[in-house]
């Protein structure tokens, strides 16, 4: 998984006041290995995806990520 997604799921996990493993699973949401072969194929792409009750962005660039409350 690439290491964005991590930060994003840590994030919010954080958030909730829960481990990342009880969180469900993202590729409810997104499919991470699509995830990854975008972000890691562009480094100047922005991927945002909603997942558990938040938006996520991710870009440009690997090391720019937002986690947003959705109702925000």
């Amino acid at each position: 998984m690439h290491p964005a997604l991590v930060t994003a799921l840590e994030r919010i996990a954080a958030r909730e006041g829960r481990d990342p493993t009880a969180l469900p699973p993202l590729y409810e949401a997104v499919d991470p290995d699509a995830v990854t072969a975008v972000l890691e194929s562009n480094p100047g792409v922005t991927v945002r995806f909603a997942y558990a009750g938040y938006r996520v962005v991710i870009g440009p660039g690997p090391d720019e990520i937002g986690v947003i409350d959705a109702g925000e």
